[in-house]
């Protein structure tokens, strides 16, 4: 016996390590290489996630999912029920106290426009199955809720129209998953964990019905809300599997802790659906995050920055505070860590997808416009340094000091997390013959000398208060 799980348990790591070694697989349409390279510009954006779960200041969706793992059953609202059966319950009755009469998209927009954003990722569907749009395909949805009788009623499209309107892509996120649809999490078997709770094999047309579902509630959105650039995708154990992943029973989700098993292939035909959605939306970018394949068009390492850049187009996730939705009394990251990490993904050659959780009102902490705020100041000094650019040969020197260049390496930047209190040595890069350095902000000139091995450089203290976070200098050719 211990030599048989020792055998499957080898099978399966060499299995995932296969799939890890070939992360990324290219879209074949030209189209969509031309659009990725334009998002690639763009380098930040917004994310949020809102629902009725919003109302207990818990976990997103997950709190329902009957997991034994932290964010899951560990994360469940104390008080509200001792067992299971009720809570899923009395979760599932949130949308009808829900009632965001604060909700001021324009507001959101604006200070995410303010502090340089290019681009928002919505969550339109969670793992609960709750729309945040007026779909017509549940009652599960924003618009059977009290907040129904408000004229802005259909937030996601009131949300896409408001950021369309400051110039910002727009990004839905939907979750493959729904765990409040019968075609998934099936009321004939009870939930064991989030997968599908029957068996697909046996009930071919109730999976069939979910994959219709599912289309049809995608295609709503790309067709009756305007202009979207971005499908952002998640729960990627929906997915199809080969024969031998199946036999293998291959395991899809690691959390640091356990292997999450699922048996089943998940099919939900995504050559067919982005084909539909491509005939609305040709431009639409699709993000079918954690699988691998064509329909990954970049990749979405989740509160997490890689060591080194990354090879392909690819994203970093990460909350501003502590939790994805909306916590009461959350602790927010400081600006100079959010600027930081900017620059530390941007240098990598990544995007920064930063997410904020509106609360049950509709409307953002104070604190988050504070951040957002204070982000924007900087990104008006320096963001030439951030927009439009490509990874430098080498990301950094040193652990305070990164780089990043212009796309046709014409002019190279250089980024000092802290002020420097003398002499900076930089043997990464070099200024070249018919080149100038300046610091974005000033005027003052530098004092420099280009040596065979290093570069040296000196920077007046007065200079400091230029910025109040990274300081930037800019290699370019004399004019």
């Amino acid at each position: 016996m211990k030599f048989l799980l020792l055998t499957t348990y080898l099978l399966l790591l060499t299995l995932s390590l296969a799939a890890q070694s070939n992360p990324y697989t290219p879209d074949p349409n030209p189209a969509i290489q031309a659009r990725l390279e334009e998002w690639r510009d763009l380098k930040f954006g917004l994310l949020m996630h809102w629902g009725a779960y919003s109302q207990w200041g818990i976990v997103e969706s997950w709190s329902i999912c009957p997991e034994d793992v932290g964010w899951a059953v560990g994360g469940q609202k104390p008080g509200v029920a001792d067992n299971y059966i009720d809570y899923l319950r009395k979760y599932e009755e949130l949308p009808k106290t829900f009632n965001p009469v604060q909700f001021n998209p324009e507001r959101w927009a604006a200070a995410a426009k303010e502090a340089g954003m290019k681009y928002m990722v919505f969550t339109t569907k969670h793992h609960d199955g709750f729309a945040m749009f007026d779909t017509r395909y549940s009652d599960y949805k924003i618009t059977n809720t009290p907040f129904r009788l408000h004229q802005r009623s259909n937030v996601t499209k009131e949300v896409f129209d408001a950021f369309r309107k400051q110039g910002l892509w727009i990004g839905a996120y939907f979750s493959k998953p729904d765990w409040h649809s019968d075609y998934y999490w099936w009321k004939k078997f009870p939930p064991t964990d989030r997968n599908c709770n029957y068996s697909i094999a046996k009930h071919p047309d109730q999976w069939k019905k979910f994959v219709e579902y599912t289309h049809n509630q995608i295609n709503e959105l790309v067709t009756d809300y305007g202009k979207v650039d971005i499908l952002w995708l998640d729960g990627g154990w929906v997915r199809k599997k080969t024969d031998e992943e199946v036999k293998a029973e291959l395991v899809d989700v690691y959390d640091g802790s356990r292997w999450f098993r699922n048996p089943q292939s998940q099919d939900i035909d995504m050559p067919g659906l982005v084909k539909k959605v491509r005939s609305k939306q040709p431009h639409l970018l699709v993000v079918d995050r954690a699988v691998p394949g064509e329909h990954q068009n970049y990749l979405t390492p989740e509160q997490h920055i890689p060591d080194e850049g990354l090879p392909y187009p690819w994203e970093t996730c990460m909350t501003m505070a502590n939790s994805w939705s909306y916590v009461p009394n959350d602790q927010y990251k400081p600006t100079n860590e959010l600027i930081e990490k900017l620059v530390d993904i941007v240098s990598k050659g990544g995007n920064y997808l930063l997410n904020i959780g509106p609360g049950p009102d509709g409307e953002f902490d104070p604190v988050a416009y504070e951040r957002l705020q204070e982000i924007g100041k900087w990104m008006k000094l320096n963001g030439e340094a951030i927009y439009g650019t490509r990874m430098y040969s080498v990301f950094k020197e040193g652990d305070g000091i990164r780089f990043t260049q212009s796309r046709d390496g014409r002019t190279r930047y250089i980024f000092l997390f802290d002020f420097p209190s003398g002499n900076i040595s930089l043997t990464k890069i070099k200024v070249q013959k018919g080149e100038q350095l300046s610091l974005l902000g000033s005027k003052l000139p530098l004092k420099w000398k280009q040596l065979e091995d290093r570069m040296e450089l000196s920077l007046p203290q007065s200079l400091r208060t230029t910025s109040d976070h990274v300081w930037v200098l800019k290699i370019s050719q004399r004019r």
